[in-house]
This record gives C-alpha cells, structure tokens and sequence, in this order.
C-alpha cells in the first residue's frame, strides 16, 4: 500500500469529496481512459480553433463532454510532464530533489520510484484492470539502462498489469516495440545491443522517412533485426489504436463487472510526421494536419470500441496533450500552410510561455459532465492522480504529497471559486522555473526558458525568433530578438491579456514580490 496520510485540504474541498463519494459508491465504477497526445498544442484542433485540419471525433468528444481553457501541463517537456500525470508531484521534486527538466535518454533508468504511488496504483487500490499502452519515456531498469531483458522496473511495477508500447519516442532510439518487460519479436541469438551515436555502419536499419518528416535521430543499436522489422514509422498510429482496441474488447468481453483504466499516450503527433496512407495528403497543414487527422482517427477507434462493447455509458474519456506544439520543420510548414499550432498563445514547446504547456484539455463523462460546456478553472495534470482519487471513491486528503489537487468538482460542476490558485510550471531551463498565481504568470527571467533555433536548417525553434515566425507579439521584442531594454523578468495579467503581449513586470514590484517569495519555496535546494 503507497497511500500515506498527509495534511487535509480545505473544508470546503472535504464536503465535495464526502459528497461526491457517496455518489460514485452508490453507482457503478466508471471506467477510465486517459487518452494523452505527444505535443499537440492549443491550436490543433477543430473545438479549439483549427481550420486547416479536420478533428471530427475529438471535436465530438468536445461537444459531449467538457473543454477547458486553462488547463496545463507542468511542464513543458515530455518526459517531466509525464512524471507529474502518473505521481502527482512536481517535477522539480523528482530526481532526488534536483528536478526533471528533460527528455529521458537513451540509457535513462526508471525515473519513478517503484514504492512512490502512480495514478495507475489509486485504480489498482480500486480493484481497476489497468494498462499503459502507447509512449513510455520514463526509463527502465534501475542505473543505467543496458536495454537486456527483462526491461525491469519499468511500466508493471508501478501499477500497471500490462504495457506495450514505444519505450522512448517514435524520435529516438531503439526503434522497436516493447511488451512489459520485453522487446517484441526479440531474439536471444540476436539480442538487442546499444551501440552508441556515430556508429552509422554497425546499427540495424529503420523505416526510411524523407527530410520533410522533420527530424528523427539515428538508431544507435544493432541485432534485434526482426525487432526492427515489426516497428515502421508509418504503421505506429495503426499498431497502437489496434491495441488499444484489442484490450477494451477483452477486457469489457470477458470480465464485464470489472471497471478498467486504460492510459493511451499516441507517439502522435511528435516528430517526424508519419502519417499512415491512409491520412497523407489529406488535410491542408501539409504532415503536420495529415498526422493529427490520423490521430483523430485513433480516439473515433477508442470511442467506437466503448460504444460496442457497450461501456461507453460507464465511462470518463479525458482528452489531452503532454505540452504544447513544437516549432519544429514539420511544425513551420503547417505554419505556412496557414495553421495556428498553438493558437494565438505565445511560445513553443519547452518554453515556459503559454504555447509551452497550455493544453486541450476534453473530459466526458456520460451523466455525470454536462454536455457541450466550458470551463475556465485553472488546473494541470498533476492534479490527475488525486483526482482519479476521487472518481474512485477514495480520499484524496489522504495524500502525502499535496501538489495534485482533487478537480472533480471542475468536472461535474462548474463552480464559482478557483479550485487551484497557484501552479507551478517548468520550462527546459531550470532558470525560468515559473508561477501562475490567480491571474497572475510569473517568470523570473528573459525569454522563454525553452529551444533557441531561428535557422532554416535548426530542428528546434524557439524564443523571439519563432514567435516572430507566426506573427506574435511581445513588448520585450523586436524583429525576431530581445530587446536590449528588456525588462530582467517578466510579469503577465493573464486575465486582460491571455496572450503575453505586455511585460507588466516593472508596474508591479509588490506583485513580484509575493511572487517570488512563494516560487522560492519551491526551487530545489542546492
């Protein structure tokens, strides 16, 4: 048992929960199916906005259930954005204290403590089947990992009965799937090995994927052949929709009165962009709108499964995105092409700008989410875990670790006060760690915190130069750089100017003040 006792939350908070138990112990479980997407930004789909793509099935979620316009990651990387959803911490908790700021590598060893509670342990406490399918990127193995089997610790001993899945991302080696604590299709006479970068000659080859794809990195093993084999860059939408379709049949099939979660996390739409034949050509944002129209695709499989199966009653589907949209070469031409990536928000992926880490954010809930509505609670994934708490009629006051908040009540309700007030928000940059207090964005420095790139040639885009590749605005910039009057940090009113365009720090010092003084607390220690 992980659960520990903490310090309780508000009395208010306390009366929901009573009462919001007694409900869902009253009725059926729900089953649960956490559907997160790889750097889909603010921008990229039909509900939100987008006119150069077509998002019929997710846009149907919306209109059934309920979107939100202040939702966040915690951060705006992958790797860190995911350790907040499964532990309901804070990133910069993680690693012993020093924080997780980025993408796990190649060798990464399993960056969550296996006694450390996950979101999938709270539906395991609740007698939940669960699974992980899709993008892992939190490492395996304890130290470095050498990638020999058994790839254990990983996904199954933090409360997940079954994985399968890409282990890193569909941009990073090894290219292969894996299978609980297994490669898939491995063999023992040709064994996995990690070979390392610049070694062109020696590693095994992967689906061929033309320069327009955006960038992917070179495979840095070799053996494994038939492993390799079985991954193709143009299939993974396919592989992993087929699978997620695969485990809801047998599961709602074979054991009918056992409530299940499923965590389906999509190598869409992160680069390179490998939309199946399906879905090439098809949308008018060039492979950046192919590969989300191939992803709108994989949630009306899920959906249709539900439907079938006939769960979709008893069922919370949320919605979501890791971080925001990536300026990448893929991410420039869609761009051109006429496509709001993230929106009129300023920024990109890994900075700590709005673009960064506010998301999509749908929840339906049949009976219990309002159809068609709207909220603008603030609130994170970090909150999932007590949240998911809550859905399952345990008491999130229980928790140890306070930084996920129970939103339910932005889910079924619509209330009238803030639920969270503050949230902590982290860039690639340890420097621009961030706050959101009520109306309030804090970042103590220049820029965004994130990618630098401004050539054609750079991968990753970011700062002054990519804002002023869409058209954005800021007071502290100017033709694509800094100004050199540049205020030495940055205080925005989200409330009269969601889209970052004035640098309020220098008209409230006693506002940056308070800021400061609360985002100290929080800083690692040295």
């Amino acid at each position: 048992m992980k659960i520990k006792l903490g310090i309780s939350l508000t009395l208010s908070v306390c009366l929901f929960f009573i009462s919001s138990t007694i409900k869902i112990q009253a009725q059926e479980k729900p089953n649960v199916v956490y559907i997160l997407v790889d750097d889909l930004g603010y921008g990229d789909l039909g509900c939100y906005g987008a006119t150069k793509v077509k998002t019929p099935n997710i846009d149907k979620l919306a209109n059934e259930g309920k979107m939100f316009t202040d939702a966040h990651s915690a951060s705006a990387v992958c790797t860190p954005s995911r350790y907040a959803l499964l532990t309901g911490q804070y990133p910069v908790r993680g690693n012993s204290g020093k924080g997780i700021w980025g993408p796990a590598a190649v060798p990464s060893e399993l960056l969550i403590d296996t006694e450390q509670i996950t979101i999938a342990d709270v539906f395991k406490n609740s007698g939940y089947a669960t699974a992980a399918l899709g993008k892992w990127h939190l490492g395996f193995k304890k130290g470095k990992n050498d990638w020999q089997e058994p790839l254990s610790p990983g996904p199954n001993d933090l409360g997940f009965d079954y994985y399968y899945g890409v282990p890193l991302v569909n941009s990073a080696p090894p290219y292969v799937y894996v299978e609980n604590t297994n490669v898939v299709g491995s063999d023992p006479k040709d064994p996995l090995v990690f070979v390392g970068r610049g070694k062109d000659k020696e590693v095994t080859p992967i689906t061929p994927i033309p320069p327009e794809a955006s960038q992917r990195t070179q495979n840095m093993f070799n053996g494994a052949v038939d492993a390799h084999k079985l991954y193709n860059d143009y299939t993974v939408g396919e592989v992993l929709a087929g699978k997620a379709v695969d485990w809801i049949t047998e599961k709602t099939t074979n054991k009918k009165n056992d409530p299940f979660f499923l965590y389906f996390a999509t190598t869409h739409i992160h680069h390179p962009f490998t939309p199946g034949t399906n879905f090439q050509g098809k949308s008018d944002a060039e492979l950046y709108g192919d590969f989300i129209q191939e992803l709108d695709w994989m949630v009306g499989q899920v959906m249709s499964t539900l439907e079938k199966q006939g769960v979709a009653d008893n069922t919370l589907i949320i919605f979501t995105s890791d971080n925001g949209a990536m300026l990448n070469l893929g991410g420039r031409n869609a761009v051109k092409a006429g496509h709001k990536i993230n929106g009129d928000l300023l920024g990109f992926k890994f900075g700590v700008w709005e673009g960064g880490h506010r998301i999509p954010f749908i929840a339906k809930w049949p009976g219990k989410i309002a159809p068609g509505t709207v909220s603008d609670q603030l609130i994170c994934n970090v909150d999932m875990l007590a949240t998911f708490m809550a859905v399952t009629g345990q008491n999130p006051n229980s928790l140890e670790n306070l930084d996920s908040i129970n939103v339910l009540p932005a889910f079924i309700d619509n209330p009238s006060e803030p639920i969270r007030n503050e949230l902590l928000l982290a860039p690639h940059k340890s420097t621009h760690l961030s706050l959101r207090k009520g109306k309030w964005m804090y970042i103590p420095a220049k820029g965004s915190g994130g990618f630098g790139g401004s050539k054609p040639h750079h991968h990753a885009w970011g700062g002054a130069p990519a804002v002023n590749f869409v058209g954005g605005k800021n007071s502290d910039m100017e033709n694509g750089k800094l100004k050199e009057t540049a205020q030495v940090a940055q205080l925005y009113d989200l409330e009269k100017d969601k889209y970052q365009t004035t640098n309020v720090y220098n008209q409230f010092p006693e506002v940056v003040k308070e800021m400061e003084a609360v985002l100290d607390t929080y800083r690692p220690k040295k």
